[in-house]
């Protein structure tokens, strides 16, 4: 799978090649679609056909209007119905209306393939010069943004590390509230983290509530407080008394009652190195078989080991995760029966490992958070590009182009009036229209109101003679 490019499907030649030719497939689509589309608008609305009692949509009458004051209305008529109207002279003497709408669905249509266009443009940039990292950060502890200081690291195919912004931060403190009783007992109601935020070198640093909702925008970059656990505080001694670690230990969780799983790993231990591999229980509970945690705030924390002796195999210089332990040269210290003795151990207890080769102490917790760093540039180019093609699509959809006809041919006695439309894609039904249409022609002019004579003034002479 490897020379297939199956491990790394978007650095792939393959992917590339495929990438690039749905894009020039776009570009071919776009160039003579847009060609045909303003050779469509700048044209004039076609000639009625010779037959238009042949199409679905048709009506027809005699009127006696004169051909100029019908021809007028139906223009008005058609222009109120924001459509692009032409009126042509027949030779026999007679007046033919075309109208025509729906220019914006092939303008939709083409915004479409645009927008895609547009969003293929934009994640590839994202992809070629943004990057993405995670790492796990104890409370207390800070973070760097280096290459070493992340847990995984995915740069884009042109993204240059040394081109990380030097922003750094600490986490100085995490809370999380739980819901404590009803049914959804035990989730999570709120977490975040208080952060002092050094943007860049020599700048002060501020603080910042990291929440879900409340990413940490810096560097160009965006932090994300995707998830949280414990970090068991534990001191080892080795077979000679000496302090050969002490420090809290990521473990992570493996359910919703975070029961957390995690390794120590002790190398400079002596004679031998060590190693313990185990679970963290924040509220540990006995049931009939084993134990397991019932709440997941830390109320009865109980820390259960199993310890190994032998060679890490640090050196062998085979990378290695911080969260796994590689047991091919350790042996497990046992019991009499042979089985793998486990340490249970609350805070402040400390076990002590068999034939005086060291002993362990758990003195508490701490809370970690999980981060997710990420740099998109132009991450807005694609978002615009999903509604400009949602917009498209829409018009694309609903939008449905009709050319109607008026055709008045004048003859001896009432004229004859036509009206037809024609839809230009399925599924519509335009005999609704030609109805209306026609009404509104049939009725016949207001006729006008003559205005009212006011009656003779008769103005009285009050003065005569005495």
């Amino acid at each position: 799978f490897e020379w297939l490019g199956m491990f790394d499907v978007y650095r792939s030649v393959w992917f590339s090649a495929i990438y690039v030719l749905l894009m020039l497939s776009l570009v071919g689509c776009i160039i003579p679609r847009s060609g045909v589309y303003l050779r469509g608008v700048r044209a004039r609305p076609p000639q009625a056909p010779r037959n238009l009692a042949r199409l679905s949509a048709y009506d027809s009458w005699r009127s006696h209007e004169q051909t100029s004051a019908l021809a007028e209305r139906a223009v008005d008529l058609l222009r109120g119905q924001r459509r692009r109207v032409e009126v042509y002279d027949l030779s026999a003497g007679g007046v033919v209306v075309s109208a025509e709408k729906g220019y914006s669905r092939e303008a939709g249509n083409l915004l479409f393939h645009v927008a895609l266009l547009v969003v293929l443009g934009g994640v590839a940039v994202t992809g070629l010069f943004g990057y993405k990292g995670a790492v796990a950060v104890i409370r207390g502890n800070g973070f760097s943004n280096t290459v070493t200081q992340y847990d995984e690291f995915t740069p884009g195919a042109r993204f240059d590390a040394t081109d990380l912004v030097p922003f750094r931060f600490t986490v100085d403190d995490f809370e999380v509230v739980w819901e404590e009783s009803g049914p959804g007992a035990g989730t999570p109601v709120d977490f975040e983290a208080a952060l002092s935020v050094i943007p860049k070198e020599g700048a002060p640093s501020y603080p910042y509530q990291l929440g879900v909702n409340d990413p940490l925008k810096v560097g160009g970059a965006a932090v994300y407080l995707v998830g949280h656990g414990y970090a068991p505080i534990v001191t080892v001694r080795d077979g000679n008394g000496n302090l050969a670690y002490d420090d809290p230990v990521i473990f992570l969780p493996q359910d919703g009652s975070f029961l957390s799983y995690g390794v120590v790993k002790v190398p400079d231990a002596a004679p031998t190195q060590l190693a313990f591999e185990g679970y963290f229980f924040p509220t540990a509970a006995m049931d009939d078989r084993r134990p397991y945690s019932a709440f997941p705030d830390a109320l009865n924390p109980v820390l259960s080991l199993v310890a190994f002796s032998g060679d890490l195999g640090l050196d062998s210089g085979v990378p290695q995760s911080k969260y796994t332990l590689d047991k091919t040269d350790l042996e497990p210290f046992t019991m009499d029966n042979g089985k793998p003795e486990a340490l249970m151990l609350r805070i402040g207890e400390t076990a002590e490992l068999p034939g005086g080769a060291g002993s362990i102490t758990f003195h508490g917790y701490e809370r970690w958070v999980n981060l997710q760093v990420n740099r998109a540039p132009g991450k807005v180019v694609p978002l615009a590009g999903v509604i400009a093609a949602i917009i498209g699509l829409l018009f694309s959809l609903f939008v449905r182009p009709r050319r109607t006809w008026v055709r008045i041919r004048p003859a001896d006695g009432p004229s004859l009036v036509e009206v037809a439309a024609l839809d230009r894609v399925f599924g519509g039904d335009p005999r609704a229209h030609v109805t209306e249409l026609a009404r509104l022609l049939r009725e016949p002019l207001p006729a006008p109101t003559a205005k009212p004579v006011s009656p003779p003034r008769v103005t009285k002479d009050d003065s005569h003679d005495p």
